[in-house]
């Protein structure tokens, strides 16, 4: 019998893969920047450029990596789009990204200040190099899915007898892990990734909600919140805070409805 994981080892089990999983990506990419060596970096020993790029992509890391729980969390509580809060995010980062690469090119010595005109070019690099890392994991959130070939379905003897019609198959539910099952309740998202509810427990999957969405047709749920999917038979009620509802769902979970689908929420009687 295999051995039930609690919901927080889940949790921290995903973050570390997911934490492990980023830091590879940015291993290689810092890599192919000292290789590359842009903005003049290439005139340096490659082993110089090797140390000096790496560094810079794991603290690019570090500095820009928390933008996505700000991004989400004021996305999910303000009902703001995710593509201006990340161009927001983006833009505030780099100051200080484009402090520390400032300041690591004087050291160990003293620390001057930039002129005006030296503080804009390094933090156009930065946004440069920035900008494109976060594009690249957006690119990342959606893999494609080999579709399988369509099973061929026997044929009775009798050609005048129609062959039985299988269900398409839900796409999303062969992305589960099998420990998790395929009761699936809910999603959220949650930075590059959704977390995928079922009644054994959740876990992480690389893949943009909106993707997440349509490999979920057929199913009958919807997408109540920017940042929520909810599968309608794990709905148990709802629950009103002035204006705003939650929808409570059978493993204990809330889920928040947005106010542009509440009404058409309402009008098919989720709550």
């Amino acid at each position: 019998m295999s051995e039930m994981v609690s919901p927080d080892n889940q949790k921290r089990n995903s973050l570390t893969r997911k934490i492990v999983v980023d830091l590879t990506i940015m291993t290689v990419i810092g890599i192919a920047l000292a290789f590359i060596g842009p903005f003049g970096s290439f005139e340096q020993p490659l082993a110089y450029r090797l140390v000096a790029w790496l560094g810079f992509a794991y603290l690019g890391y570090a500095i820009y990596s928390p933008m996505s729980f700000v991004v989400e969390k004021l996305g999910s509580s303000l009902d703001l789009p995710r593509p201006g809060l990340w161009v927001a995010a983006v833009l505030f980062a780099t100051i200080p990204m484009a402090v520390a690469v400032w300041s690591i090119g004087f050291l160990p010595g003293p620390i001057r200040m930039p002129t005006l005109e030296q503080a804009l070019t390094i933090y156009m690099y930065v946004l440069v190099v920035g900008g494109g890392v976060t594009a690249l994991f957006y690119a990342l959130e959606s893999r494609q899915v080999t579709p399988e070939a369509p099973a061929v379905a026997r044929v009775d003897d009798d050609p005048r007898q129609e062959p039985p019609q299988p269900d398409p198959p839900i796409r999303f539910l062969e992305r589960l892990p099998p420990n998790l099952g395929t009761n699936l309740i809910a999603l959220e998202m949650e930075d590059h990734y959704v977390r995928a509810h079922t009644d054994m427990g959740s876990d992480l999957i690389l893949l943009r909600m909106r993707d997440a969405v349509a490999e979920l047709d057929g199913m009958d749920g919807a997408q109540v919140h920017r940042s929520w999917w909810v599968a309608r038979s794990a709905v148990e009620g709802a629950r009103r805070e002035g204006r705003n509802v939650r929808l409570q769902l059978s493993s204990g979970l809330e889920a928040p409805v947005s106010r542009g689908a509440a009404p058409d929420l309402k009008e098919q009687g989720w709550f």
